[in-house]
């Protein structure tokens, strides 16, 4: 249709060369097709009344309120809203993919744009607005009409970005933002506006995250853009811990990077964590670490972890364990964890042994209520520790695929391990014993006692120490997480002090006794289980024979400090039972310790020198073993281990904590008396663990280097 000269302005079909205001009669005026003229005239009365305020000229406004009541006198007249009907249902029939459009004077665009704005059409305002502010129609600078197309810009491309934020469209909501940004800052108007819209967009960041990180794995482009923005947000806001003093925004306001609560950033990582990939995490948590952030170091060893386990690639996991070494959060028992990988990578003496040099006390007393159990009990505490705190949180890990027996039975895992072994023999000091604190069932005690029917593998309360999940930025599953209020305002480290435990009943329900044996026998398989191979291990210590006294080994140190002094150690000793036993005492029972185990190992029995008068029955087990398979072989060890110094590492009522320094050599011969084999002097540092038995401390574990 051509221009009613009536109205000034006429209806027609839309296409999309076309730029006249995509609106009907009904819209513009604001109602219902169906409305009276009563209520036509009373809105259009409303209409006028409220005029907007946001700054446009006086002429924009007079404009509006006279296209206002040229639509309210056509839908008033019922034999032009009768022509005016058809023609929109004869549009409709003849063209359903075209919007109703009304053909507007060049003179009164603005109006016609205010009028669309108000109709709820923000997308389409925003962008006739920007087309009308470009070359060749762009209006004169410093005119009424550029200030009131510059404003009509600016206000539509806030609405419109709004709109998108309520679909969940992100990342269009920002993309708007920037585009309307940057024509104000092209006209150089409206200042304040823009300040406006540069802050809303930063405040979509996390938000645009969100939305690009969620979407297919198959749009690469959205994803680098995704963590490209989740990198600089970062960044800004001073690191994983936050800095609110690591950037400012214009003037003093801090950034909305910076200025996110720190609970509230966990929550949001927690939700991002669960939109990326294993290997983008690790590299993420790696630059972040070069950063100097303890909390990526720390994320970065989990994500290591997870991505080893699940891909079969025990290299991962052994990179792991060395970050984790080199690790120091504070608040935070690291050795657990370091028991986790070291039994994933086979090393079950040195896993067993950052059990019991845990600083957990609950973990200690649950260890404690579980004698002769214990590689079940860790095969346990490992599988709840990937469940729980490990493989949660990415894109592309099946958090509920935890088998113990595949991994030890996978080819991979066993030849790395193999690798492994023989890397760290090499390394360990020759003729320096590493075994354990316990073996595999030490006291006899497995089989476990079956559990009653429909045990559960979890019980419904909490196990000692486990954490509140969820917020703990998905170091957990979500499955078992606490409620997100709850989570608020605590870090991931305070909620990794302390991993779960399972109840001793748990063990045969979850069918670890399974993964016990499966493991073992994969231990076996692949040369690790040292427990029975004993003629590899070498003990401690043993006092020396005449012949070493008389022609000590070149450079051997003195053994100083030796409280226990007598042919082969066996002199007697009374049970230490004081209840803060002196370091003078201490001393005196490692000595005893490491005299009397060298007395067996040079051919003495545990019987004659009362070994368990000073160490754990699980210690004496395999003093004993080891005893039995030399003389099997015809051989013996000849041992010199003095310590020579001692440090107080921590101290409870049932626990004490040492750091010794032991002077050592060793010699191996045979039945004929000729040395076999032989460890020059050096000096070993040993983490020494003691557990009070009732009334009498005794040796529980120990931890070499």
């Amino acid at each position: 249709m051509g221009k009613n000269p009536d109205t000034a302005y006429s209806l027609q079909p839309m296409a999309a060369s076309q730029l006249d205001l995509p609106i009907d009669h009904f819209r513009l005026l604001g109602v219902s097709p169906s409305a009276e003229a009563d209520v036509i005239l009373r809105t259009l009365q409303l209409r006028i009344d409220r005029a907007p305020d946001q700054g446009f000229t006086h002429e924009a406004l007079q404009q509006r309120a006279e296209l206002l009541r040229l639509s309210a006198d056509l839908l008033t007249d019922p034999s032009r809203r009768r022509e005016y009907e058809a023609t929109l249902m004869e549009l409709g029939r003849d063209h359903p993919g075209d919007t109703a459009g009304l053909d507007l004077p060049s003179s009164r665009e603005v109006a016609g744009l205010i009028l669309l704005l108000e109709a709820n059409a923000p997308h389409e305002t925003f962008q006739l607005a920007r087309q009308a502010l470009q070359p060749p129609q762009a209006p004169a600078l410093g005119s009424g009409r550029e200030a009131d197309l510059a404003l009509l810009a600016g206000l539509a491309c806030r609405a419109a970005a709004e709109q998108d934020q309520e679909r969940r469209r992100y990342e269009s909501a920002a993309v708007l933002l920037g585009e309307g940004l940057q024509l104000l800052q092209r006209v150089g108007k409206l200042p304040e506006l823009r300040r406006i819209l540069e802050q809303e967009r930063d405040q979509l960041t996390p938000y645009r995250i969100l939305d690009l990180l969620s979407r297919d794995l198959a749009e690469q482009v959205a994803r680098r853009e995704g963590l490209e923005l989740l990198e600089r947000f970062v960044e800004r806001r001073g690191g994983l811990e936050g800095d609110p003093q690591a950037v400012l925004g214009q003037g003093s306001e801090p950034s909305p990077e910076s200025g996110m609560p720190q609970g509230e950033f966990e929550l949001f990582f927690q939700q991002i964590r669960r939109f990326l990939t294993v290997q983008e995490q690790v590299d993420l948590f790696e630059r972040w670490q070069a950063q100097g952030s303890a909390d990526a170091a720390f994320l970065g060893v989990m994500a290591l972890t997870a991505a080893g386990f699940s891909r079969r690639k025990p290299e991962r996991l052994d990179q792991a364990r060395q970050r984790l070494r080199d690790l120091a959060l504070e608040g935070l028992d690291t050795r657990p964890l370091q028991g986790c990988l070291d039994l994933l990578l086979g090393d079950v003496e040195h896993a067993q042994g950052h059990f019991q040099a845990s600083t957990d006390a609950e973990l200690q007393q649950w260890l404690q209520r579980h004698p002769g159990d214990d590689l079940a009990a860790l095969c346990d505490y490992c599988r709840s520790w990937l469940g729980r705190d490990v493989l949660p949180g990415y894109r592309d890990v099946d958090a509920e695929a935890i088998d113990l027996e595949a991994w030890f039975a996978d080819r991979d895992v066993q030849a790395f391990v193999e690798r492994l072994e023989r890397i760290e023999g090499r390394q360990r000091p020759a003729g320096f014993d590493s075994t354990p604190a316990f073996g595999l069932d030490p006291d006899g005690t497995l089989p476990l006692e079956i559990p009653s029917a429909g045990d559960p593998l979890a019980d419904s309360a909490p196990w000692p120490g486990q954490p509140a999940s969820l917020a703990s930025m998905g170091l957990a599953s979500g499955a078992d997480s606490g409620s997100e209020e709850s989570a608020a305002g605590l870090s991931w480290r305070e909620r990794l002090d302390q991993l779960p435990r399972p109840s001793r009943p748990a063990l045969l329900a979850s069918g670890v006794l399974a993964v016990v044996v499966a493991v073992v026998a994969a231990l076996s398989l692949i040369g690790l289980r040292r427990e029975a191979e004993p003629s590899r291990l070498k003990p401690e210590g043993q006092p020396p024979t005449e012949q070493n006294k008389a022609e000590p080994t070149p450079g051997q140190p003195k053994a100083a400090l030796r409280p226990e002094q007598g042919s082969q150690g066996s002199q007697p000793f009374q049970p230490l039972n004081a209840d803060s036993p002196s370091e003078t005492q201490l001393q005196t029972l490692l000595q005893t310790w490491l005299d009397r185990k060298a007395t067996v190992l040079g051919g003495g029995t545990v019987a004659d020198v009362q070994l368990d008068a000073v160490a754990r029955d699980g210690l004496v087990s395999q003093v004993q073993q080891e005893r039995s398979v030399d003389a099997a072989a015809g051989e013996r060890q000849t041992v010199e281990a003095s310590i020579t110094s001692l440090e107080l590492v921590s101290r409870t009522p049932q626990r004490i904590e040492l750091r010794a320094r032991v002077a050592y050599s060793d010699q191996r011969v045979d039945a004929a008396g000729k040395v076999i084999e032989r460890t020059a002097a050096t000096t070993l540092p040993i983490t020494y663990i003691l557990g009070r038995d009732g009334d009498t401390w005794r040796l529980h574990a120990y931890i070499p280097g």
